[in-house]
């Protein structure tokens, strides 16, 4: 299986080591020493958990990569956080919706 997965590494003061995750496998991680030891033990965890999956005919987690968005989701807010949001966007003469999808891009 081609390797679409999303991957991420950070630093872990706790730990005192990179901590190499997957976003489609939230309960996996690995520790190394430096950011490229952790992503590739991260990576061959993940094959190796996709080998498992695939013997025992579990389907294994859609990467974010390939899946398709639509472009819209639903936010609730309080009525408060909506008006000051909305005369925000019409002081800057702007939709609600651009106005909210710039300061999420920002």
């Amino acid at each position: 299986m081609t390797d679409h997965y999303t991957y991420r590494i950070t630093w872990s003061p706790e730990d005192g080591e990179h901590v190499g995750r997957c976003a489609e496998f939230p309960s996996l991680s690995w520790l190394a020493s430096t950011p490229g030891q952790a992503l590739s033990g991260v990576r061959e965890l993940v094959r190796n958990v996709l080998a498992d999956m695939q013997a025992s005919g579990e389907s294994p987690p859609e990467p974010l990569a390939d899946r398709s968005y639509s472009g819209r989701f639903v936010v609730r807010v309080p009525p408060e956080t909506h008006r000051e949001l909305v005369l925000k966007a019409a002081e800057e003469g702007v939709s609600l919706n651009r106005l909210v999808s710039a300061r999420l891009a920002g």
